[in-house]
């Protein structure tokens, strides 16, 4: 079992980027996932939430900025986040709920 994500780098102020989250070794589409990140020296917190029948929420700092989706043919969820912000860097995680199954981190940097 694994969850892969990646998409990450740095980018400008206003800037996109669109990370992913690849699971191999089991089926994911039953399962609720959420990303989440964790900037330096502080907790890790929720970003946005797909459902299994794909229903979203976010936080409230990245509603209309962010968006969360997934491809269940190819056991993928997606965070495309445009108009970043500085204060959006941090290491960005996928979580599968129900199966404790976190990712490794991709790096989110942004920065003029």
């Amino acid at each position: 079992v694994q969850l892969v994500e990646s998409g990450g780098g740095l980018v400008q102020p206003g800037g996109s980027l669109r990370l992913s989250c690849v699971a191999s070794g089991f089926t994911f589409s039953s399962y609720t996932v959420t990303w989440l990140r964790q900037a330096p020296g502080k907790d890790r917190k929720l970003v946005a939430i797909i459902t299994s029948t794909g229903t979203t929420n976010y936080v409230d700092s990245v509603k209309g900025r962010f968006t969360i989706s997934r491809d269940n043919t190819k056991n993928t969820v997606y965070l495309q986040m445009n108009s970043l912000k500085p204060e959006d860097t941090a290491v960005y995680y996928c979580y599968v709920h129900e199966t404790g199954y976190w990712g490794q981190g991709t790096q989110v940097t942004v920065s003029s």
